[in-house]
């Protein structure tokens, strides 16, 4: 990795990212799968998920400060694309629990080790550009998250009506810090239907992007009085790793934490961002060609539009179809419509339990 892309020297000690890096991707089957899920895919850009993300870690702080956090089936494929990326940085999660476990485990563990942690989570399948403005909007948010002591989310200012994200309505606007805007949250909203996002839009709210900025220890506090069933479980950490894991309910932080607080702020990105959620986001994140094909190894498209062409092995032809979703893994080849590709779970779901004797 190019050394201009790391942090410098200057690194602020006592910010850590913590990247969440366990998910399955179940809308990217059958390329995305639990042996090698998403992050281990080049669906942003021409380099796995995975290694884009760290690239945007390494901007904000040394290899020693960041945390990768995945199962332990995940470590060995991650070494195989990070390279030098030390085995110190992975925290193994001994089985998934949902995101309010695993960060409340990881900022219990930072605390630890630095009681001024600042925490950045950042999930690893995001598409962020630029990488300038993505470090400025995160500077300004670990300002504001030591001075007001807020949990603190970063926020996009929506370019179009989508149905797919939670959005979050901004109030009072905060102190000036840096050169983002940020505001107290006025309410988390969970994704809405078309009419509601498109009013959400012409009211200004924020999409939620669900990169969180805050000091572990304020985490921590809000965990005791908010989730006290996941207070209950952290002291099983000092008996190891598993004790914690095989106790705690599963559950999201948003739910568990944010939503309940009344300890929460948003900044607004000064960055693009798309959450690659599905194979539908390949048509907002990669270049298609004159008629809107996206075309990702030996593909083509002849007379037809809108197009979504994932091919690892062998090549996939098409001709005259429109707005299909066309995945060819050499296992499994799927195709799908485009305006289907958020049901892949469902279809998932009737595929395990046909093959279930």
């Amino acid at each position: 990795m190019p050394e201009s892309k790391r942090s410098s020297a200057e690194a602020d000690p006592s910010v850590w990212v913590a990247v969440l890096a366990g998910g399955i991707g179940s809308r990217f089957w059958p390329a995305s799968t639990p042996e090698r899920p998403k992050q281990l895919l080049p669906l942003a850009s021409e380099r796995p998920l995975i290694v884009d993300t760290v690239e945007r870690a390494r901007a904000l702080v040394p290899d020693s400060q960041i945390r990768v956090l995945a199962g332990a089936h995940l470590v060995e494929p991650f070494r195989s694309v990070l390279g030098d990326f030390p085995d110190s940085s992975y925290w193994v999660e001994p089985r998934a629990r949902g995101t309010a476990p695993v960060l409340a485990w990881a900022a219990w563990k930072l605390a630890r080790l630095d009681p001024d942690a600042v925490m950045v989570s950042l999930h690893a399948d995001h598409l962020i550009r630029p990488l300038e403005a993505f470090q400025q909007t995160v500077t300004t948010a670990v300002e504001v998250a030591r001075r007001d002591e807020l949990l603190l989310s970063i926020g996009v200012r929506p370019n179009r009506i989508e149905t797919g994200y939670g959005h979050v309505e901004p109030g009072a606007r905060l102190a000036p810090a840096g050169t983002a805007e940020a505001f107290r949250v006025q309410a988390f909203h969970e994704k809405p239907d078309h009419d509601t996002a498109k009013r959400y839009v012409d009211e200004g709210y924020l999409w939620n992007t669900g990169i969180f900025i805050w000091k572990a220890s304020v985490l921590l506090e809000e965990i005791e009085r908010h989730a006290p069933e996941l207070a209950r479980c952290l002291p099983l950490i000092e008996q190891g790793d598993e004790a914690f894991f095989d106790s705690v309910p599963v559950s999201v932080i948003d739910r568990e934490v944010m939503e309940r607080s009344g300890r929460v702020g948003i900044v607004e990105a000064g960055f693009s961002w798309d959450d690659v959620g599905s194979w539908e986001a390949l048509a907002r994140t990669r270049t298609g060609d004159a008629s809107g094909n996206v075309v990702l190894g030996p593909g083509r498209t002849v007379e037809g539009a809108g197009n979504i062409i994932y091919a690892e092995h062998g090549s996939v032809v098409l001709l005259g179809a429109d707005d299909l979703i066309v995945v060819q893994t050499g296992q499994t080849t799927m195709i799908i419509p485009r305006s289907r590709a958020a049901d892949l779970k469902t279809l998932l779901a009737d595929l395990r339990a046909s093959e279930t004797p």
